[in-house]
């Protein structure tokens, strides 16, 4: 995985609006289908991964999840918002992350 270019894809996501940052708002995203993928930061809590994951499994989504080594203060330097989750609502975006994140 290229950290940086990860970090890059965020941050133009972020600006064109295609990111639900933190726990509301990309388990929003997650309910209401508009979710392609979600990734987790890796100082984010078992916790917080397991109600993302009960919470898919309630409803049978079936979403591409990333338990990165990025974080939450490299994604507040890229995204400007300090999130340990992150949905990115647009399947282009989501595409070109997960083919930086699976490298």
């Amino acid at each position: 995985m290229e950290k940086n270019k990860v970090l890059s894809m965020l941050g133009l996501a972020r600006r064109a609006g295609r990111l639900s940052m933190g726990h509301d708002t990309a388990l929003s995203a997650v309910m209401e289908g508009k979710a392609e993928c979600l990734i987790f930061a890796s100082d984010t809590s078992e916790r917080l991964r397991l109600e993302f994951k009960t919470a898919m499994d309630k409803r049978k989504f079936d979403i591409p999840v990333f338990y990165t080594d990025i974080t939450i203060v490299e994604i507040y330097f890229s995204c400007g918002y300090k999130a340990g989750v992150i949905a990115v609502n647009d399947k282009n975006f989501s595409k070109k992350i997960i083919s930086l994140l699976e490298d």
